[in-house]
């Protein structure tokens, strides 16, 4: 059994996504408290997308997202995945899981 992943493609309409932490301390140095630094892990980057899911007559249905997208996250739900990466946190969710993507999202 491996311990980590150094690789993953998600099948059907599976997604890869790394979640974001924001920052605890400005530029300035300021500390911030868990709740103004808004360290609630709802904002994720979609790193990787499965191909789509089927209907019920076998046409593929495509993702709605991409890899590269930013994207708010459910409170629940999701798979987390250790990757080689250990300062990140991945977890999988199902397309249809996702709240929405995000445009111009800065962290």
């Amino acid at each position: 059994m491996f311990s980590r992943i150094h690789s993953f493609k998600p099948l059907l309409n599976r997604c890869l996504v790394k979640r974001i932490v924001p920052q605890s301390v400005t530029k300035g140095g300021i500390i911030l408290s868990d709740k103004a630094a808004g360290k609630d892990g709802r904002f994720g980057e979609v790193i990787a997308v499965g191909p789509g899911d089927r209907d019920n007559q076998g046409n593929l249905i495509p993702t709605s997202i991409k890899a590269g997208d930013f994207v708010l996250l459910p409170d629940y739900n999701g798979s987390k995945v250790n990757m080689e990466d250990t300062e990140n946190e991945y977890i999988i969710y199902r397309d249809t899981e996702i709240l929405g993507v995000v445009e111009g999202f800065k962290h």
